[in-house]
């Protein structure tokens, strides 16, 4: 699973450097998180964290976001674990557990925010990439949701987070097309 992740990396900065010669640089990349780091997240948090996402922080322990920073895919900066513990605990902070919501898909508990999802990812807007640890029947553990600040819409975007580059590395290549 190492060796997709670290590949999953290279597609990014290739990609990404097609465009634009200093993108890696641009990234701000931080060095890969330990063991630790990712037993201490799961204490936090309360749950055993998806396996891809172990693998692709191994490599980078997300993105040092400021003005002039790449984002890694789509318009979203990878989130530093440290960074994760704060954003969950903001979040927990702002959503009741008890609200729900009705128009969400198979897959997703219908809620508006789960203390089970990892913002792993943000856009700077108040939006969050989430992974989801807490599915139903109908959906995988790990799979990947956003998390829309001012939308109750939540829908699966893919079935983890390697898929989930993959798809996003995908719709770059249909843009050059």
């Amino acid at each position: 699973m190492n060796n997709q992740a670290e590949l999953l990396w290279q597609q990014i900065f290739e990609k990404g450097t097609s465009h634009t010669s200093d993108f890696k640089d641009a990234l701000n990349l931080l060095p890969g998180a330990d063991d630790e780091e990712f037993a201490s997240l799961e204490v936090k948090l309360g749950l055993t964290l998806p396996e891809e996402m172990k693998s692709f922080y191994k490599v980078h322990n997300g993105q040092n976001w400021s003005a002039g920073s790449h984002s890694f895919v789509r318009n979203l900066t990878l989130t530093p674990i440290a960074a994760v513990m704060d954003n969950w605990a903001f979040l927990q902070e702002e959503f009741d557990p008890d609200d729900m919501e009705k128009d969400i898909e198979s897959g997703i508990k219908p809620m508006l925010w789960n203390a089970k999802w990892i913002p792993i990812a943000e856009n700077g807007a108040g939006d969050y990439l989430c992974l989801d640890t807490d599915p139903t029947e109908e959906g995988n553990y790990g799979q990947v949701l956003y998390f829309w600040h001012d939308w109750g819409n939540r829908s699966v975007e893919a079935r983890n987070l390697f898929d989930f580059i993959e798809l996003c590395l995908q719709e770059e290549d249909e843009k050059e097309d």
